[in-house]
């Protein structure tokens, strides 16, 4: 069965004037010449990308689009519909089209959007959402606090900065836990750091868990050697300061000197810690 909206491995079955058609066994697709690799002959098979026209016929492409159905993309508006809707180029020289129903808020040409990618029903042609919480899986959260994830940013709220989880899930980014500028459309490495019980995730750009203090202890203590024994951050320093000497909070900071002082590697002040003399020795 060939999946619209995505890649498939097709059988070149014949030659027509328009271009080739490539079958799975059941239905015929096109491919435009335009899109046909050098070298290959009938019977050869093929990966590409299919998609329904506008005529309602199955096309394949060879063309990379940006986001296959059952994706969330960050895209851009490339021209407004009559009705309210808008469309946006996926990179097929096909835009995508998002019904006025399916915007967030009004799109107007130039603007980009995160958006979840989903055939419509009633043709089979792929569309687009921005209403995303419409889209992502909300009750079987496979993800455990801790777990490193991929995060696409979607758009800033009143507490932090809303991200796409691995694709399938939305959680939230705190203000107040973060030290770098975010902005729409990045993707970023992120650490699941709490699941609610009402289904609600919190996210970290930092790792979570022992295991990250102590690799933040070893860092701190080869910096303390490469600076002569004293670094000027403490107990009282900013967690600007901190972020940006260390990219880390100001939590796993002191966790981590917490730790140096208990094993007496260290002495601690309000803005300095210190190498103790025999451990400096080493």
């Amino acid at each position: 069965m060939i999946a619209i909206g995505q890649y498939n491995d097709l059988r070149i079955i014949k030659k027509t004037e328009e271009g080739l058609i490539l079958t799975e066994g059941e239905k015929e697709v096109l491919l435009p010449y335009v899109d046909v690799p050098q070298n290959v002959e009938i019977g050869d098979n093929l990966n590409v990308f299919v998609f329904m026209q506008k005529d309602g016929r199955l096309q394949a492409t060879t063309k990379k689009p940006y986001a296959c159905v059952g994706d969330f993309a960050f895209l851009t508006v490339v021209d407004e519909a009559e009705d309210g809707g808008a469309f946006m180029d996926i990179g097929l020289g096909k835009d995508i089209y998002v019904p006025k129903r399916e915007q967030k808020r009004p799109m107007f040409k130039g603007d980009k959007h995160v958006v979840y990618v989903f055939l419509d029903e009633s043709n089979d042609r792929m569309v687009a959402s921005s209403k995303l919480v419409n889209y992502v899986e909300e009750e079987e959260i496979d993800l455990e606090e801790a777990d490193e994830v991929s995060l696409l940013i979607v758009d800033r709220s009143d507490l932090g900065y809303n991200a796409i989880i691995d694709n399938k899930y939305i959680g939230l980014l705190y203000t107040n836990e973060l030290f770098d500028e975010l902005n729409p459309g990045e993707i970023r490495k992120g650490w699941i750091k709490k699941i609610r019980v009402e289904g609600k995730i919190d996210l970290s750009l930092q790792p979570m868990g022992y295991g990250h203090i102590l690799e933040t202890k070893d860092v701190l203590l080869a910096d303390l050697k490469e600076s002569g024994g004293v670094i000027s951050l403490g107990d009282k320093s900013s967690p600007d300061d901190i972020y940006y000497r260390f990219k880390i909070s100001k939590s796993a900071f002191k966790k981590a000197i917490g730790g140096l002082y208990k094993e007496r590697l260290i002495t601690i002040s309000d803005h300095e810690i210190k190498l103790l003399v025999d451990h400096e020795a080493e």
